[in-house]
């Protein structure tokens, strides 16, 4: 589909993409930043969501790729999780192609809230392993599976979410659970903007331009993630899950 849009809307965009990737690869949440300002510059819903998943999950491939580089991916374990992850991506893609999202937006900014507070005074969270709740097939039963279908659905909160879930039920450590939920995502948002790709929903230009400078924010920033582990990557959460809690309950 051919939108035209001015070249500072474009460069702005882009910025943003950016800024995005970078906290995104640390902290989650980077699609609550980039769709709710693709749908203020005038784009058409379908196509905000298209455009927002193709660029995202670019940005997903490049923090995921630093993490398995450097070791700190294990695909072995979440392999379950990944085929449930996508299973539940198909079906929401061809869901959020019949129907709207608005009570979605309504029951995000409470995911978000609760998350941070989670993360602000859970004693768990540290850079080490703790006892699993579920295993790798229960995991990807209770909680691979649905937010699959989110994240094809819908999306944005998936990064702020995952590592929560991989932090509470499968007992990583916060520096695991960043890396593992960057694969999830990236298949995800993956297989739906291919989908949404198939039906002309994707705005290429624009999201080939906010996906280089997703690539590089999120490079940035999972590089901190792997130096710096949770003393960094905790009160980030806390701070962008309340921060866009907020936005979306009373500004949106």
């Amino acid at each position: 589909m051919l939108i035209e849009l001015p070249a500072f809307l474009l460069v702005a965009l882009t910025l943003v993409a950016f800024v995005a990737g970078f906290i995104s690869s640390i902290a989650g949440a980077g699609g609550l930043l980039t769709l709710p300002v693709l749908l203020w510059a005038g784009l058409p819903p379908i196509n905000a969501l298209a455009t927002n998943k193709l660029q995202s999950s670019l940005g997903s491939l490049s923090s995921s790729w630093n993490f398995y580089r450097k070791g700190h991916l294990q695909l072995d374990e979440i392999r379950w999780a990944l085929s449930l992850a996508l299973l539940g991506a198909i079906c929401g893609t061809f869901a959020v192609q019949q129907v709207g999202n608005e009570a979605l937006l309504r029951l995000i900014p409470v995911l978000l809230i609760v998350i941070a507070v989670y993360f602000l005074f859970s004693p768990r969270i540290a850079d080490h392993n703790t006892v699993p709740r579920l295993s790798s097939k229960q995991f990807a039963i209770v909680a691979a599976l649905p937010m699959g279908f989110y994240g094809g659905f819908f999306g944005p909160g998936m990064g702020s979410i995952l590592p929560f879930l991989f932090v509470w039920l499968c007992g990583y450590n916060l520096r695991k659970a960043t890396a593992q939920t960057k694969v999830i995502i990236l298949l995800v948002n993956g297989s739906s903007a291919l989908l949404f790709a198939l039906r002309g929903d994707v705005l290429w230009e624009l999201a080939l331009c906010m996906s280089a400078a997703q690539v590089i924010g999120a490079r940035i920033g999972s590089n901190m993630v792997i130096s710096r582990g949770a003393v960094l990557v905790q009160p980030l959460i806390v701070v962008v899950t309340l921060a866009l809690a907020i936005k979306l309950l009373f500004f949106s």
